[in-house]
């Protein structure tokens, strides 16, 4: 990892956040399954640290069956029970449920506008919000926009899903770009 070039400072130096920043977050994103494993992710991430699911994000995604939505949504009482005893993953009963509902949710976006990309994208007018902020105080925990799709996703059903959530989803799915503008990434990902 090159210690030279400038990033966001949020991306310390731990080498999972790095190459996380430096690789994923940002990158406008319109894959319906990863789309779907920001939502489980992010959702199991209130009230804890980002770094905290980013360690545990292969034992999600073995857990949650590859995030396939397809098959999240049929998980039962029973793989609740199992999942509950996965000490890889955020082991809360109600975040669990609500990645399953989340899944059916998630299905019933992709009926009503083609994928789950075409909802989330429907938000920004399908194309990236460029944001120009110097320094990341200057960020904000949620807009107008994730105060909107948060609002939208409650009303859907979904859970674990407030404004500051839903901000974080719209910034590491590229929906906005968030690097600060000294950061390498902020012109690499408005390609």
């Amino acid at each position: 990892m090159p210690q030279d070039i400038h990033r966001c400072e949020w991306a310390g130096d731990d080498p999972l956040y790095v190459a996380y920043h430096d690789e994923e977050w940002g990158t406008p994103e319109r894959d319906d399954r990863k789309l779907f494993e920001f939502v489980v992710l992010e959702s199991a991430q209130a009230g804890l640290s980002w770094i905290t699911i980013l360690r545990k994000r292969e034992n999600y995604r073995q857990a949650f069956a590859g995030f396939d939505p397809d098959k999240v949504a049929r998980f039962t009482p029973a793989r609740v029970e199992r999942l509950l005893g996965n000490a890889g993953i955020v082991r809360n009963r109600q975040k669990i449920e609500a990645a399953i509902g989340n899944a059916r949710m998630s299905l019933a976006l992709r009926d009503e506008f083609g994928s789950i990309a075409g909802y989330f994208w429907n938000f920004v007018d399908d194309a990236p919000q460029i944001n120009r902020f110097p320094t990341m105080a200057d960020i904000p925990a949620k807009t107008p926009t994730s105060e909107a799709m948060a609002r939208d996703m409650k009303a859907r059903g979904f859970r674990f899903f407030g404004p500051t959530i839903a901000y974080a989803h719209m910034q590491a799915m590229g929906l906005v770009n968030d690097h600060i503008l000294g950061c390498f990434r902020w012109s690499e990902v408005q390609g």
